[in-house]
């Protein structure tokens, strides 16, 4: 994880007020994505995953979702039945899904939102972030992960597209933490490979969304995972974290499982999911990048200012959609 970051250090606090700090009185949240997101649509259809993860949660907690709807005071609850969080676990980019075949991939959770919603609320926020099941090695006997990272920008950019199309204004974007630095994959030949190709990811995203052709009011806000969680491995001790590096909770069989005596010191839950900790910390960059103002001083939410944030970027379209 050799990249150049910013150094703006308290420069990006002083600038991030002025993103439209209007923009945080939406009127509900959408969701879709993967098991970054998924509050408990696969565990209502399926009954997994069960203890010791929280409420069908991938985490020990909750997740980044619902520290962001808290802060903006809007329910984000499955979409199974009846809520507006479409993410399931296993997603990729496109309709495969990683973990069953008969679940959706970030296509058909879009499709499902269109299907009962020809209009979208043009003062709701959309939140979009999948990719890595398009990378990580998998069981899956039904998809093969991508090398590089063409479809899964264009995947992730169709979806843009079609919630713009019907009306979407407020779109946020998650880029990818580094593949290649969780737990599953930092001590594998094959960590290299996925940090590179994760960067090639974030940089073709980032390019893909500030030339897609939308109407002038919709607003693109990338949130920049990927440098969060760079200066929080490269900085544990700043964001109360003892491990970055291990996972908290290790299955010794099917029923069986130890889990470390202290999970809010680390950052991984399990060999590829963030604890509750290091979502608080995702949502409370989302929550910033969105201007969503803070009451009081947040562990972890003053150091992402002091340690630069780069590329916390919003593309406001300027063209006409053609």
């Amino acid at each position: 994880m050799n990249k150049q970051l910013l150094t703006t250090g308290f420069l990006v606090l002083s600038t991030l007020a002025p993103f439209d700090a209007q923009a945080a009185n939406f009127t509900g949240i959408y969701a879709f994505g993967d098991s970054l997101t998924d509050t408990g649509n696969v565990f209502n259809l399926s009954g997994q995953p069960t203890d010791p993860y929280f409420n069908g949660r991938a985490s020990n907690g909750q997740l980044w979702i619902e520290y962001l709807a808290d802060k903006l005071n809007l329910p984000i609850q499955p979409s199974t039945p009846s809520g507006t969080n479409f993410a399931f676990i296993g997603a990729t980019t496109g309709f495969d899904n990683t973990v069953n075949p008969a679940l959706p991939g970030l296509q058909q959770e879009v499709l499902g939102y269109l299907n009962n919603n020809p209009t979208a609320d043009p003062d709701a926020l959309y939140v979009v972030w999948a990719g890595a099941n398009d990378y990580l090695p998998t069981e899956s006997t039904t998809f093969t992960p991508y090398t590089e990272p063409t479809t899964t920008v264009n995947n992730l950019a169709s979806v843009v597209t079609a919630l713009a199309t019907v009306g979407a204004k407020n779109i946020l974007v998650a880029n990818l933490p580094d593949l290649g630095e969780l737990p599953r994959t930092n001590t594998t030949s094959d960590a290299n490979r996925l940090n590179d190709l994760t960067q090639a990811h974030n940089t073709l995203l980032s390019q893909t969304l500030s030339s897609l052709l939308l109407p002038a009011d919709v607003e693109i806000t990338t949130l920049d995972v990927n440098t969060l969680f760079d200066n929080v491995v490269n900085n544990p001790a700043r964001f109360n974290f003892t491990n970055v590096t291990d996972r908290c909770l290790t299955f010794i069989d099917p029923t069986n499982f130890d889990i470390c005596s202290n999970p809010n010191e680390y950052l991984f839950w399990d060999q590829i999911h963030p604890t509750t900790a290091g979502h608080r910390l995702i949502g409370n960059l989302a929550a910033q990048t969105l201007g969503v103002p803070e009451p009081s001083f947040v562990p972890g939410v003053a150091i992402i200012g002091i340690w630069g944030v780069s590329q916390i970027v919003r593309f406001s379209k300027q063209k006409s959609s053609k």
